[in-house]
């Protein structure tokens, strides 16, 4: 009896050649940009001195700038509210670089505790009362200025937005990422095992896949936030569970073309099962279309999060997503567009690069483009 052929599989020489010719200029840099986008995403929240869930009430809404907070004006507003808050009057005021002096007067002495607010303040650290007067109703007082850059600005309720759109980015990019793993899984495993088995087997299988797809995604998404509530873990298993349709028809195509070849049939000779086909030489011979398809898969996922956070139903504050981002500077486009175009600019830009990313491998594959 002869020998069976060995399995085809994709060599690492075949898997160069084919990242060579995807490899052109503008794939380059697609790559490149995502990267960098995913190092940002990644690290930057840990390097930024503003948390992303920290409430600045002093700087609400302040413009994206180089520049260090707080300016004269917002000095100006921030001793006047403190000066409410302890029933006070300011009789003179004077800074001097990073520190603030200031004489305050009261009717009644000035309890001590009552400086409090100072540290509670975003612009004032601890005060240090250098002199007491009059029984204690004047007082003189000296506090160091706290310093504080924006790059991207802050929103509607004072948090610095650049943080917040770093944290966003891991959020959008975990979920693209899990969702596709999801949908790689069930749509391999499954158009793998519809195209392998063939006949009504094959039939019942890819109809229960047309039934699955005539569900209305959003009204599905819908019935499982009501019944689960509004979690992490779902909004991925829920995006994972949909977008797995279009792998499987893929792979069950593939598998269908993969099953005729010699040495799957030299395997089912030696009395190979079935799983052992699909696991040894079907699947890692449709490696190919299955990773430049998953390459556009990943921007899909990411595009439809964010789609369910524009409607509300995605992460919940304060945790935070490209999606939700957009979404409340749609709300406030008119006072503070900077909340809409920072969040868009992420978002399109990895959405380009990852879709041209998918067209590079799709090319190298020799697959039909979109």
């Amino acid at each position: 009896m002869n020998r069976a052929e060995p399995p085809i599989k994709p060599a690492p020489s075949r898997l160069f050649l084919s990242l060579r010719a995807a490899g052109t200029r503008s794939v380059r840099a697609s790559l490149a940009l995502l990267v960098l986008v995913s190092l940002l995403c990644l690290f930057g929240p840990l390097a930024s001195p503003h948390p992303y869930d920290r409430v600045y009430r002093d700087y609400v809404l302040v413009a994206p700038s180089l520049a260090p907070h707080p300016s004269a004006t917002e000095i100006d507003q921030a001793i006047e509210e403190i000066a409410k808050r302890m029933n006070v009057a300011i009789e003179s005021r004077f800074r001097n670089g990073g520190v603030f002096s200031a004489t305050l007067v009261a009717v009644q002495p000035i309890d001590l505790r009552a400086l409090r607010a100072f540290e509670r303040s975003d612009v004032f650290s601890r005060p240090r009362v250098v002199g007491r007067e009059d029984a204690g109703r004047r007082l003189l007082i000296e506090t160091p200025i706290k310093s504080a850059v924006f790059l991207f600005g802050t929103d509607a309720n004072g948090r610095d937005l650049l943080t917040r759109v770093l944290v966003a980015g891991r959020v959008s990019l975990s979920v693209g990422l899990l969702a596709s793993f999801v949908a790689l899984v069930i749509g391999v495993t499954y158009g793998a095992i519809a195209g392998y088995a063939g006949g009504r087997t094959d039939a019942l299988m890819m109809r229960l896949v047309e039934i699955v797809y005539a569900l209305p995604f959003i009204f599905l998404l819908i019935v499982l936030v009501m019944v689960f509530g509004r979690h992490f873990a779902l909004i991925f298993l829920a995006i994972g569970a949909v977008e797995w349709l279009d792998m499987a028809r893929i792979v069950r195509g593939q598998t269908l073309s993969i099953k005729r070849r010699d040495y799957v049939a030299a395997a089912e000779a030696l009395g190979a099962t079935a799983p052992a086909i699909l696991w040894r030489h079907v699947v890692p011979n449709a490696a190919g279309p299955i990773i430049a398809y998953l390459t556009l898969l990943v921007p899909r996922v990411i595009l439809l999060e964010s789609f369910v956070s524009f409607l509300g139903l995605g992460v919940q504050e304060p945790l935070t997503s490209w999606g939700v981002l957009i979404a409340d500077g749609a709300r406030n486009i008119q006072s503070a567009v900077h909340l809409l175009i920072f969040p868009a600019i992420f978002l399109g830009a990895t959405l380009g690069a990852l879709q041209n990313l998918g067209n590079g491998w799709r090319a190298a594959f020799g697959l039909p483009s979109h």
